[in-house]
């Protein structure tokens, strides 16, 4: 696709396959046009590798992180389970929305955490909130672990955030889903992937190789989740389209 910005005209053109389409530049059409290509771009210059959460490098975009704890702030999880341990930054945000408002706790599972992050993640402020699992999430001894460590009757919301191939993204929906309850969800995180398939630093096959196409899969076989964007708490603005990585990923639990 081909966009121009005429800053001069105030207009963005998009070369469709029916011919050129102009859109004024102050319009939600252009935002959603013009905020594709800087998440994309932003991908490649790893825009997301530059924010904290209480001294923990979070790697996740913003906006992702503000919309989730929406989320979590309607569903009032007991137990928030998280995939992909990293260097511990999300564990922290989602520790530290537990303890603001007084309840939940938070599982991190990695195949690998290595020593300089789990230290770091020990000796933090939070940590009496934080319990982590070395293993491969999809593993059933992994998936065991995090079963044991929940009560009968917790309300618990699943986010997925390891290896990001379509496979084992469903390998670890069908491995979690029971763990989740009617009104919460499992989030497979990153389908930001689709949309910078072929460019620098993707690897071939993202265009259906990815946590959105395992999402939409997942949801066609299992009537019990469907596929939807949660109805955010607040908007005044002229935008509905949402900047974000995680494209197709919510999927609640209807039954």
């Amino acid at each position: 696709m081909r966009l121009t910005i005429d800053t001069d005209a105030r207009t963005v053109t998009e070369e469709a396959a029916d011919g050129p389409r102009a859109h004024p530049l102050d319009s939600a059409a252009a935002f959603r046009l013009i905020s594709e290509q800087w998440l994309a771009v932003g991908w490649t210059q790893k825009y997301i590798y530059g924010f904290t959460w209480l001294g923990r490098p979070i790697i996740q975009l913003p906006e992702d992180m503000v919309r989730i704890q929406e989320v979590i702030y309607r569903v009032k999880p007991d137990v928030i389970v998280e995939t992909g341990v990293a260097h511990g930054g999300s564990l922290v945000y989602y520790s530290s929305l537990c303890k603001a408002t007084d309840r939940g706790r938070v599982i991190g599972v990695d195949i690998e955490i290595r020593k300089h992050n789990r230290a770091a993640i020990e000796a933090h402020p939070l940590a009496s909130y934080i319990t982590l699992i070395e293993g491969s999430s999809t593993d059933e001894t992994t998936v065991a672990k995090v079963r044991n460590l929940i009560r009968p009757g917790e309300r618990v919301l699943v986010l997925l955030d390891s290896c990001h191939t379509k496979a084992h993204v469903r390998a670890e929906l069908e491995a979690y889903a029971p763990l989740v309850g009617p009104g919460s969800y499992l989030v497979a995180t990153d389908g930001i992937m689709s949309q910078v398939a072929g460019r620098p630093g993707s690897k071939p096959g993202w265009e259906w190789d990815n946590p959105s196409e395992a999402a939409r899969e997942f949801a066609e076989t299992n009537p019990a989740f469907a596929l939807e964007e949660p109805g955010f708490l607040f908007n005044e603005g002229k935008i509905e389209h949402h900047v974000t990585h995680w494209q197709s990923a919510y999927l609640r639990r209807v039954a």
